[in-house]
């Protein structure tokens, strides 16, 4: 009797912790998820402020422009100067990322990795011009001040 009571008790435990780590995991992906919502927004929005805001002490950034990736504690800015620049040389404006569905959200501790497929519409010389099939792939680190971006890739489609 005392060997079921105390199977019944561990398999409850267990069950609890369990649904407890759902918790905090769905928890956990949902910030990650505004983080990197927040950045696609201040680009979206022109709020370059906003977008650098969510970029770590250092960062890694790979992209479809010239010079191709950024490195360092200047990274993210550095590459929105970069991406302004290509954009002007191309007569690129009104640039905005939709983000579609994420295919993955893995939060492990204090390190979290997001890929999302993604669609670039903008203008370009008058013309509109939609890119759909990019894919948006995005590692975070937890910080004190929460969430923060240390490398993401553009691969466009």
């Amino acid at each position: 009797m005392r060997f079921q009571r105390f199977a019944m008790f561990t398999m409850a435990f267990a069950f609890a912790a369990g649904a407890l780590s759902g918790v905090a995991t769905a928890t956990a992906q949902t910030d990650v998820m505004k983080l990197v919502t927040q950045f696609v927004s201040g680009l979206n929005t022109g709020n370059i402020k906003t977008a650098l805001a969510t970029c770590a002490d250092r960062t890694s950034i790979i992209d479809e422009f010239p010079p191709h990736e950024w490195q360092g504690p200047t990274a993210c800015s550095d590459w929105a100067h970069a991406f302004a620049a290509a954009n002007k040389s191309q007569g690129i404006s009104d640039g905005k990322v939709t983000l579609g569905k994420p295919w993955r959200v893995d939060v492990t501790g204090e390190r979290a990795y997001v890929v999302t497929p993604a669609t670039y519409g903008y203008t370009q010389h008058g013309k509109r011009i939609l890119e759909s099939g990019s894919v948006f792939t995005v590692a975070l680190q937890k910080t004190a001040g929460g969430w923060r971006i240390t490398g993401w890739a553009w691969a466009g489609h």
